[in-house]
This record gives C-alpha cells, sequence and structure tokens, in this order.
C-alpha cells in the first residue's frame, strides 16, 4: 500500500517535470518561470494526467500516456510552426475528425499504411501489456470500484464547472485577456493554452455585429456576382515560379486588383472565406477568429450570401469536394446558401493530380449562371491544395515546379470566367486563400505571406484604368458587398 501510495505522488510529479523539459526544449521561446505561469501550466498537465488515470487507475501509466500528449502536441507545434507560423491551438481538436476520412490534407498517412499502422499497433500492444503489469489503485469491492470510477470523471467535470462560474470566468479572463497564442503557450505551455481558449471562446459572447462599410459601390443592376477563392493563390513569380499569363490580363482588364492580406499561412482556409465572406476582420472574432465556422457555425447576419437572397439573387456554393469537410454543408445553408454543388456534380470531370481540374470548376460556374437569372455563386477550386509531394504529378517531383503546374491551370480557369462572363451586367472576383506552404514560401515573422486577388466590371467602361489597391480579407468582404448593394436601396454606408 505504501508502494500504490508512493507511485500516486511520484507519477504526477515525474509527469509534470518531463512535459515541462520536453515544451522547453521544443518550444519557439523560453518558457516563462514566473510562479503563477508555472502553476496554471502544471494545473494543465495535472488535468491531462486525471485525464489519463480515469481509463486505467494506474498512475504510471497515466503519467506515461500524459508524456506521450506533450510530446506529440509538441511535435505538432513544430510542424505546425515551421509551415503554418502558429502553434496548435483548441479548434484543433474538432478537426482530428477529417485525419484519418483526409490524411493527405494533413501531412499524413492512411491507417492502412503499415508505416501508420505499425506503430499504432505496437503503441497499443505496450499499452495493454503495461495494463498488466502495473497495478491499478482502485480499491477493492464492486461498491467502492463503482465509487471511485464515478468519482474522479465527476470530479473533473466539477473543476471545469467551477471555472464556468462567475469568479472562474473571471479567473480565465485575467490570464487570458485576449488571443496571443505564441505567448500564451511560451507563458503556460501548450496543454493549459488550449484549455484556456476553450474556455474563453465558450463563454465569449457578442452582440450582432453592424454592416461592414461599402468600400467601392458597385454597377447598377448588376445580374451576377461571382466570387471565386483560389486554393493557394498567389502570383507563382512571387516565390520562384513562372510566370502567368492571367497576372498581365488582370493588370490590365481588372476594376481593382492588389495583394490580400489573409489571416492564416499555407492553411485554413476557412479563416479567410469566412473574412470574406461577411466582412469581419479576424480581430472582431475574438477567440473565434482560429475556426470562425465551429465559433459560429454559420450564423453570420453580414454573410454577403444572405445579402444576395435579399436582393432577389439565386445563391449558389460551388466545391468540388467532401460535404463534410469543414462541415461545409450545414454552414453553408446558415451563411444563405440556397444551393450547394459538392463533390457528387464533379464525379465525370478531369482530375489534376489529386484534385478537380480548377478549369472544370470554372466551366461549371458558367453553366450555372447560363441560364441568364440572378446568381450570386461563390465557388472554392482544390486543384493546388497540397501538399506537393513526389509522384503527385508524373515526371515533376520538386514542389514548387508541381505547384507552378497547378497555377496554370488556375490561371486558365480564371481566365475563362473572364471570357465567360464579358457579355453580362457581372462582377467576378477571385483571390486567393492563403499562400502555399512550401518551403519556398514560409511564414514570415511580421505575419502570414499575402495572397492575389482582382475585381472584375462587366461591362467595363472604356475609360476605365485598373487600380492596385492592396486590402485586408475582410476589406474585400466589404467591396463585395458594394456590388450587391446597388440592387437594393437603403444598404449602401459611408466608407
Amino acid at each position: 500500500m505504501a508502494t500504490l501510495a508512493l507511485a500516486l505522488l511520484l507519477a504526477p510529479a515525474s509527469a509534470l517535470a518531463s512535459s515541462f523539459a520536453v515544451e522547453a526544449a521544443t518550444g519557439a521561446r523560453r518558457p516563462s518561470l514566473r510562479p503563477v505561469d508555472l502553476a496554471v501550466r502544471s494545473i494543465g498537465y495535472g488535468l491531462l494526467t486525471a485525464f489519463w488515470f480515469q481509463f486505467s487507475w494506474r498512475p504510471w501509466l497515466a503519467a506515461a500516456s500524459c508524456l506521450l500528449t506533450v510530446a506529440i502536441l509538441a511535435a505538432v507545434d513544430q510542424l505546425k510552426r515551421r509551415i503554418i507560423g502558429e502553434p496548435p491551438v483548441f479548434s484543433d481538436l474538432a478537426l482530428l475528425a477529417q485525419v484519418p476520412r483526409h490524411p493527405e490534407l494533413y501531412y499524413t498517412r492512411s491507417l492502412a499504411d503499415p508505416r501508420t499502422a505499425g506503430p499504432l499497433i505496437l503503441g497499443l500492444a505496450v499499452v495493454a501489456a503495461w495494463y498488466a503489469l502495473e497495478p491499478t489503485l482502485l480499491p477493492e469491492g464492486t461498491g467502492p470500484a463503482l465509487a471511485a470510477v464515478l468519482a474522479l470523471p465527476l470530479g473533473l467535470a466539477a473543476f471545469v464547472g467551477l471555472l464556468r462560474t462567475s469568479p472562474g470566468r473571471s479567473l480565465v479572463r485575467r490570464l487570458f485577456p485576449r488571443p496571443d497564442l505564441t505567448a500564451d503557450v511560451a507563458r503556460f505551455g501548450i496543454v493549459a493554452t488550449m484549455m484556456g481558449y476553450a474556455l474563453r471562446r465558450r463563454d465569449e459572447t457578442f452582440e450582432p455585429p453592424p454592416l461592414p462599410p461599402v468600400l467601392s459601390p458597385g454597377e447598377p443592376e448588376a445580374e451576377l456576382l461571382v466570387l471565386v477563392q483560389l486554393e493557394s493563390f498567389l502570383n507563382p513569380v512571387r516565390i520562384g515560379g513562372p510566370p502567368l499569363p492571367v497576372m498581365d490580363r488582370i493588370r490590365a482588364e481588372a476594376a481593382q486588383y492588389g495583394r490580400l492580406a489573409v489571416p492564416a499561412h499555407g492553411a485554413y482556409t476557412m479563416r479567410t472565406e469566412h473574412a470574406v465572406l461577411t466582412g469581419r476582420e479576424p480581430e472582431s472574432l475574438g477567440f473565434g477568429r482560429y475556426d470562425p465556422y465551429l465559433a459560429w457555425k454559420g450564423d453570420e447576419p453580414t454573410s454577403l450570401a444572405r445579402l444576395a437572397g435579399t436582393t432577389g439573387f439565386a445563391t449558389v456554393f460551388v466545391h468540388p469536394f467532401h460535404r463534410d469537410f469543414f462541415d461545409r454543408a450545414r454552414v453553408f445553408r446558415r451563411l444563405g446558401f440556397d444551393r450547394l454543388v459538392m463533390q457528387e456534380a464533379f464525379s465525370q470531370s478531369p482530375r489534376i493530380g489529386p484534385y478537380i481540374a480548377d478549369e472544370a470548376v470554372a466551366e461549371r460556374i458558367l453553366a450555372e449562371v447560363a441560364d441568364g437569372g440572378r446568381r450570386f455563386v461563390f465557388a472554392v477550386t482544390m486543384e493546388n491544395h497540397g501538399p506537393w509531394t513526389a509522384g503527385r504529378l508524373p515526371g515533376i517531383e520538386a514542389g514548387l515546379a508541381q505547384y507552378g503546374h497547378h497555377a496554370a491551370g488556375t490561371g486558365r480557369a480564371v481566365e475563362r470566367l473572364i471570357d465567360g462572363l464579358k457579355g453580362r451586367r457581372a462582377t467576378l472576383c477571385v483571390f486567393g486563400d492563403h499562400a502555399p506552404s512550401l518551403p519556398e514560401c514560409r511564414p514570415r515573422p511580421e505575419g502570414p505571406v499575402a495572397t492575389d486577388y482582382a475585381v472584375f466590371r462587366f461591362p467595363a467602361p472604356a475609360d476605365r484604368k485598373p487600380r492596385r489597391v492592396d486590402l485586408t480579407a475582410g476589406q474585400l468582404g466589404c467591396l463585395l458587398r458594394g456590388a450587391l448593394a446597388a440592387n437594393k436601396p437603403g444598404l449602401k454606408s459611408q466608407a
């Protein structure tokens, strides 16, 4: 009994010390040694250890599980900082269910791959052996054991409940007053920061945001607004790639074009998507900025689709990928889209590499607007989605060369849309969701690399000269609001 009691003391202490050592060795910044910061960090490790302990009642197994979890998070942290430029965040946990279904999108392998299945099976075997060898601390007797099994998860739930009370919320608010992910991870560690951010997001309340201002009035009575989010698109010349003919057409024919400051680098498409569709900057979302679809679930009064619906437009979302990804099918219904054209509609469409060709998406967009009705079409392409790895394209092995090949297809798709909409009263906007996650294009200390955007008005006045205006993704959403506001008196605001 004394040995078991000693293990109950030493195992959690070793979990805390070893977890701190792992994060100190791998983190982007030196960890804070302030007593308050260390206390919060220790609570995070302690809760994680207790979480694992409730499944086995074996203290050393729980301690090892805590250390393994922290080590995995530290490895993810290093990968994310190198590719995306930020540490893991609580909303990443909501994406875990997508990893086995779409491993290629997360730079992982399928569970059926021996390189994945082998370590998993070995890990399960080690846990089973450990489970058999380490004595349990469960009390003897069915009644006491059942009481203990129920008491621990109830105790953890009670602790979380305390943090949801008014004093608890106030404490969490003082520790995490605003999103500052890199600094908070250095202060409190990944585990405690993920917990704190999740609590802050859950307790945040916002008044419905006002309609953003219109930055530029639209052409009167436009019959079409076509908005296309181009996967990982920017001018390849900026990262050492080949020039695209479409960039010359943009500079010669667009009403407005420029660089687009986006909320993320190399991933998190939904952040840019949300900013453009709502006109809301990430700063206005609080802790929901990391995954706006998870936080708001499409309940957005400022959605362009909702505005388009009130002005008599049919609203269509086009995306040649799974309905379940980012929960888009449900979210986009709530954003105000009447009809969703998704993966099943592209079953016969050509693929370039692993994904549907952007030119096929352009043709589908033109088919959607061919009947002459008023349409707001928002499309999200997939052809240029990473990873750019050997074997993706026959005869093209280098990642940057693969990116350039796909970007050329994107350019042809944009040109097809320009030519196909010229005879209509229409606004066409194309923009990149984020920069590609290539070695030639890493995130910078000052923030994500900007993408490119362009807005075309058809028919274009003969005397109109294209102008370059650099915008944020939220400002682009406000500009597009102007293309719709001209169709409904009273919606225009002062810029």
